[in-house]
């Protein structure tokens, strides 16, 4: 029988890259974004490569919508065996120096980096502990790892996702669900990212230099931490 991948926060970099390695495993695809045409065209894009895809448009930043979610999937599709989370904030969301962080300035990147992946995982954890199977995977950057002053507020919050996700996975050890966190230092093919910093390159600052990785090759690097299960963390662009 078919498993199923949901893919919370989806996006034409990480999620299609995931979807599509996932997929061509023979795992349906659950595709959860916010906008409901951006949602319908990778599924489009998926099932012209062969991938059985349904879209679930949906914040996962807000609480009944992420529920509501869940509970659609579970009813469409089954059971989720592993979930991604891989929301993220915009280039427009970020503040440039620390010294000028507001705490208004955390709640779009806390929103969609911490408090989502509680959401989700609070939605999700119950059913896999009791099942004693179940994949949970996570996206952070190079900001917990590196000093990046110009991504400053969207490292406090990778940093705090971290954190909770460490914790987590410490108390998951022998219980039969997996955590995985790949930390990303690349720039992702087909990702917005990208896009905007091709057209802006002014974004990046000087001596600050971004490696590339497609998004397939990406979606590699998460199907080897579900299959090897043997690191809650990994990363990719700063460290390789």
């Amino acid at each position: 029988m078919s498993k199923t991948i949901a893919i919370f926060g989806f996006g034409p970099g990480l999620g299609m890259g995931v979807a599509r390695r996932f997929g061509r495993e023979g795992f349906r695809v659950a595709v959860i974004g916010r906008k409901p045409d951006k949602a319908e065209r990778h599924v489009a894009d998926l099932k012209a490569e062969g991938i059985e895809a349904t879209a679930f448009p949906a914040d996962i930043t807000d609480p009944a919508q992420l529920t509501d979610t869940v509970a659609a999937i579970r009813a469409t599709l089954g059971e989720i065996d592993v979930a991604l989370h891989g929301a993220a904030a915009d280039m427009s969301d970020r503040v440039a120096s620390t010294r000028a962080v507001e705490v208004a300035d955390l709640r779009v990147p806390m929103a969609l980096k911490v408090h989502s992946a509680i959401l989700l995982t609070r939605a999700l954890l119950p059913g896999m502990l009791e099942r004693g199977s179940g994949t949970l995977l996570f996206s952070s950057g190079a900001t917990p790892r590196l000093t990046y002053p110009h991504l400053s507020n969207i490292g406090v919050a990778l940093a705090a996702q971290r954190g909770y996700l460490l914790q987590l996975a410490e108390e998951l050890r022998g219980s039969g669900v997996y955590l995985g966190l790949l930390n990303i230092g690349v720039l992702i093919g087909g990702s917005e990212a990208e896009r905007i910093v091709d057209a802006h390159p002014e974004v990046v600052p000087a001596g600050v230099s971004i490696p590339r990785m497609t998004n397939n090759e990406l979606g590699d690097r998460y199907w080897d931490l579900y299959v090897r299960r043997d690191t809650v963390e990994s990363d990719v662009g700063f460290t390789d």
